[in-house]
C-alpha cells in the first residue's frame, strides 16, 4: 500500500514517485520544467550540512531543492 507524504520525508538513498505538486506560480513552472510530473521517480542523494537544500536525482539530473519547496511536492513512498 502506498502512503502519501511530502518530498521532505524521504532520506538519502530512498526513492519515491511524484503524486502531485501543490506549488503555484514560478516555482511550479520550474519544477514542471525539470520533469517533476506525476509518476516521476525521485531519489534523495543527500542533504547539505545545514540540512537545507537536499539533492535529488530527477530524470538523470541532480537537482537541489529547498525544504520549503519540497513540502509542496507530494509523493508515494
Amino acid at each position: 500500500m502506498n502512503t502519501v507524504s511530502s518530498l521532505n520525508d524521504i532520506r538519502p538513498g530512498q526513492k519515491a514517485r511524484i503524486k502531485n505538486l501543490l506549488s503555484t506560480g514560478s516555482i511550479r513552472r520550474r519544477l514542471l520544467d525539470i520533469g517533476l510530473i506525476e509518476n516521476t521517480e525521485v531519489e534523495c542523494l543527500g542533504r547539505s550540512p545545514g540540512g537545507d537544500p537536499s539533492a535529488y536525482l530527477i530524470r538523470g539530473a541532480v537537482i537541489a531543492i529547498r525544504s520549503e519547496d519540497c513540502k509542496n511536492i507530494l509523493i508515494y513512498n
